[in-house]
């Protein structure tokens, strides 16, 4: 059974700064959340780490409001993996299987979420694989690797060419059904539910409690990167010219020119600007701010023109729900979480 950590043990521990390190954590408890609380906060009292916030995120998503935490909830504070990440033992992905009857695309430099040389070969690699892995009926299927994702949409999904692509963003296709690639493309469930922060100067950046602090202010998203949560129903901030938005080729690049001052911040999906944060040595120079400017969801997608489309996504999408009920989803995000950040240190 697990513990409930009530709120006046928390408030002792912290007044006394007994503060856990990474090999002594206050975990597998359950956290009733205090007024004033955040992701960031409630990481750093339970494992001495504000970073490691994901980990109780993606453990929580049923009981979180978004990103958002709600006074009065409980959440579950998992403990990490103990196996160190040279350790871990992560499923591969099958090799290239001419005769596959399911061929999927997908491509690198994308960490932590699709890359060969990463354990498991990415977060959502892993995934993917397990869900098919639980899917009724299994097929013989292959994933190919494809690093110029401007290829990956049109031609090689849209001439049938491969069966289906991962991982892709949703627009909102309630809001906007003649987005092309509501138009176009049918979605999996999601795969996995992605943070995006502002990343800003340390001590005196911009601030950000609600969207108008945004309006006016000059953003760097990369060149590759999605914009849709930037232009959703509720902001229209590009099409409405409400913010100057800078389209440069790398993450990395978007935090050099936070740090030298040329935009306000760089609005980054949280794992795609740590990782480029500390490629490019700015801890202490850039930070990201604690409260998420938005969420979005990550998919495997397929043509709206592909004559097995459903059946295809049908074969995803309850091998996600089998994933998810078997426990096995929150192990490979447990582990993966904690592999992306011991990573980083």
């Amino acid at each position: 059974m697990r513990r409930v950590l009530m709120p006046l043990i928390w408030r002792v521990v912290l007044l006394f700064g007994l503060m856990p390190s990474a090999a002594w954590a206050i975990c597998d408890v359950d956290y009733v959340v205090q007024p004033g609380d955040n992701l960031f906060s409630i990481a750093e009292a339970h494992y001495g780490d504000r970073e490691r916030w994901t980990v109780i995120y993606y453990s929580n998503q049923g009981n979180l409001d978004g990103p958002s935490v709600i006074s009065g909830r409980t959440l579950f504070i998992p403990c990490p993996p103990d196996a160190e990440p040279e350790e871990a033992v992560v499923e591969p992905a099958p090799p290239r299987q001419p005769s596959a009857e399911l061929n999927l695309l997908t491509g690198g430099n994308y960490a932590p979420f699709t890359d060969p040389n990463l354990p498991g070969q990415g977060l959502v690699t892993e995934l993917v694989n397990a869900a098919l892995e639980f899917a009724p009926s299994p097929v013989p299927y292959a994933i190919t690797w494809e690093n110029d994702w401007s290829q990956h949409l049109s031609p090689m999904l849209d001439s049938k060419r491969f069966d289906m692509g991962f991982p892709w963003a949703k627009p909102d296709c309630t809001a906007d059904a003649s987005n092309p690639r509501c138009v176009k493309y049918h979605y999996s469930d999601p795969l996995i539910e992605v943070p995006v922060m502002l990343f800003v100067r340390s001590r005196g950046g911009m601030a950000y409690a609600n969207d108008a602090d945004v309006v006016g202010k000059t953003l760097c998203r990369p060149l590759r990167e999605d914009v849709f949560d930037l232009d959703s129903a509720g902001r229209r901030w590009l099409s409405e010219d409400k913010i100057t938005l800078l389209q440069p080729q790398s993450a990395g690049d978007c935090l050099r020119m936070v740090a030298e001052g040329r935009v306000d911040a760089a609005a980054l999906n949280l794992f795609v600007g740590a990782s480029a944060l500390v490629a490019e040595g700015l801890r202490g120079q850039v930070e990201p701010l604690e409260k998420p400017l938005s969420q979005v969801s990550l998919h495997v997608i397929i043509s709206k023109t592909h004559w097995r489309g459903t059946s295809y996504l049908y074969r995803v999408n309850a091998g996600l729900r089998k994933l998810r009920e078997s426990g096995k989803y929150d192990e490979i995000m447990s582990r993966q979480m904690e592999l992306f950040w011991a990573g980083l240190q």
